[in-house]
């Protein structure tokens, strides 16, 4: 794994331990229409109905969105089990990973 996934991934860590991230599809859509999610986080490996779910939610919302690592690497850099999609709650941890991922 090279550094930069490295960062980002314990970033993600930091800002699960200031509870500041939502997980699984309901939650974050919900987030999302509440202009509560200022990023949300994709597994490449999600399906094809949720990666266009979460992707229209996004857009319409004007919630930056990436597609990031698999759903094991995602759940396991905020300490839970397999994850899918991840909504960030705080501006700052949003801003922050959007600009460690890029």
């Amino acid at each position: 794994m090279d550094q930069k996934r490295k960062q980002w991934i314990s970033f993600l860590g930091l800002a699960a331990r200031a509870r500041k991230v939502i997980t699984g599809e309901e939650m974050v859509i919900q987030a999302i229409r509440q202009n509560k999610a200022f990023l949300v986080l994709l597994s490449n490996d999600a399906s094809a109905r949720t990666k266009k779910t979460i992707a229209d939610k996004c857009t319409y919302y004007k919630v930056p969105y990436k597609e990031v690592v698999d759903r094991a690497t995602l759940g396991h850099a905020i300490g839970k089990a397999e994850r899918v999609c991840v909504a960030i709650t705080e501006k700052g941890f949003g801003d922050k990973l959007i600009a460690m991922i890029d």
